[in-house]
């Protein structure tokens, strides 16, 4: 039973939390009973206005993967902006993480741990807690989401340069805005919507490279009678693009250079079944040409 809140005290690994446990018994329906007691508004605030490195992280803990980190017994509150150590501290302590391995460095004198999300409720609170991040922000990017399925080129043109008018400042705290800075952590969002949105449908994962220049991110279809989709992402460099188009481009040609449809092709999927986009971003400026 992976949906019960389960936790681990020493070497016992079954121990669930009896809330959960009385509601399904009563009910007879898996559901989030103990992330529903509270409103995890603390939680959802640090992840979204977070770092992008704690986004990818989010994407990785979704999809099944792991954190390694060292965690603080002692959480101090101001540190929660500023140390991303303090907000898996919070997240394992308040039961949203659990330790998978323990690793012990005795020369640091620090505890390392392997973390995952404890258990199925807490992976649906938090799919249901980022869809709410787009709905509260714009009606918007359910109707992107819709044209990418269509692939309506024009369509995704207009909702996204909404969706992201309004939203990348919901994605970022303020405190150091920049025009490289904001579309990165509004990006990296976005991508973590992919993936909650379009979990029915597609088997969504990145390539990740540093910078935010090189990225993309592959759509693979769960259902043979949908296409295939690349999306890559680059931000306008205005010493290197004349336009918003010529970014474009670049972002187009990265995919055929790079071959990023090599895998899909293996796994027997048709090159016309694959969709190729470039996303081009200049400050809350979008352009999406299809190649």
């Amino acid at each position: 039973m992976d949906t019960g809140k389960k936790f681990t005290f020493g070497n016992q690994t079954d121990i669930y939390n009896p809330w959960s446990i009385i509601n399904y018994l009563d009910k007879r329906i898996f559901n989030t009973y103990w992330a529903n007691t509270s409103s995890n508004g603390l939680v959802g605030k640090l992840i979204r206005e977070g770092s992008t490195n704690m986004k990818m992280v989010m994407e990785d803990l979704l999809k099944g993967g792991s954190l390694h980190t060292y965690v603080d017994e002692q959480i101090v509150f101001n540190r929660l902006d500023s140390r991303e150590s303090a907000v898996w501290s919070l997240m394992l302590a308040s039961g949203y993480l659990k330790m998978e391995r323990f690793i012990q460095n005795e020369k640091r004198g620090k505890h390392g741990y392997d973390l995952v999300l404890t258990n199925q409720e807490v992976r649906i609170m938090f799919e249901q807690m980022i869809e709410e991040w787009f709905s509260e922000a714009t009606p918007a990017y359910n109707d992107f989401i819709r044209a990418l399925l269509k692939g309506d080129i024009k369509s995704m043109n207009g909702y996204m340069n909404k969706v992201a008018l309004d939203t990348i400042s919901y994605f970022d705290t303020g405190k150091r805005p920049s025009e490289t800075a904001e579309p990165e952590k509004f990006y990296h969002g976005f991508v973590l919507g992919l993936i909650v949105d379009l979990a029915d449908r597609y088997t969504v994962t990145s390539n990740r490279e540093s910078g935010f220049g090189r990225y993309d991110v592959v759509l693979e279809p769960c259902r043979r009678e949908d296409d295939a989709m690349i999306l890559e992402f680059k931000v306008h460099d205005p010493e290197e693009e004349g336009t918003l188009a010529d970014t474009v481009k670049s972002a187009l040609a990265q995919i055929e250079e790079m071959q990023y449809a090599a895998d899909l092709k293996a796994r027997g999927i048709a090159p016309e079944r694959i969709r190729k986009y470039g996303f081009a971003f200049e400050g809350k400026k979008i352009l999406i040409e299809k190649g």
